[in-house]
């Protein structure tokens, strides 16, 4: 092989080894990125369930009673 042709090859393998610890760099960015993501979205589900519980429970302290419904007379 020419010592040109080495060193294309070489500078060929070098680029490759860069742009593939590039990539996995920009990864463990994206995985961390994810992460974060996820635990956001939970704490946001986990706020949004007390939200909702608490509607509830205000729905339920407010409703009539069944018994007061039917006593009431209907016009």
């Amino acid at each position: 092989m020419s010592n040109e042709l080495f060193e294309q090859l070489e500078q060929r393998v070098n680029t490759a080894v860069d742009t593939i610890e590039m990539q996995r760099m920009e990864l463990d960015e994206l995985r961390q990125e994810n992460e974060r993501l996820k635990n956001e979205r939970q704490q946001w589900e986990s706020r949004l369930g007390s939200l909702l519980e608490r509607f509830r429970e205000l729905d339920a302290s407010t409703a009539p009673a069944p018994e007061a419904q039917a006593a009431s007379p209907s016009y």
